[in-house]
């Protein structure tokens, strides 16, 4: 019986964009730097997991953290170039949705 594998990187790609919040921290990001607080209410995540999130997205290099000097101090995240190029596949995903998903009342 032939059985087909899994390209590692496909995997490794659907393992980041299924970890919970990431897209949406990210689809949050596409239209442009954000502050801690906006991010966090536009999307109703905890504080310490939206801060785990975007050290996650920080590493992976798809999100920047900015500081900026002020009192007190702003730091600002937006995407970076490898973050970015989500948008295509997100967008995607969101026009499906658009098409496919129903909310029940008893969903929300």
């Amino acid at each position: 019986m032939n059985q087909s594998t899994i390209c590692p990187k496909f995997e490794k790609a659907i393992s980041i964009i299924s970890q919970r919040w990431t897209a949406l921290v990210i689809y949050q990001l596409l239209s442009g730097p954000k502050r801690f607080s906006e991010i966090q209410s536009s999307i109703g995540i905890s504080g310490k997991v939206l801060s785990d999130r975007l050290k996650e997205l920080e590493q992976m290099k798809m999100v920047r953290r900015k500081v900026i000097p002020a009192t007190p101090v702003i730091i600002e995240y937006s995407l970076t170039e490898k973050g970015r190029s989500m948008e295509p596949i997100l967008k995607s995903i969101e026009e499906w949705s658009q098409q496919w998903i129903t909310i029940d009342s008893a969903e929300s």
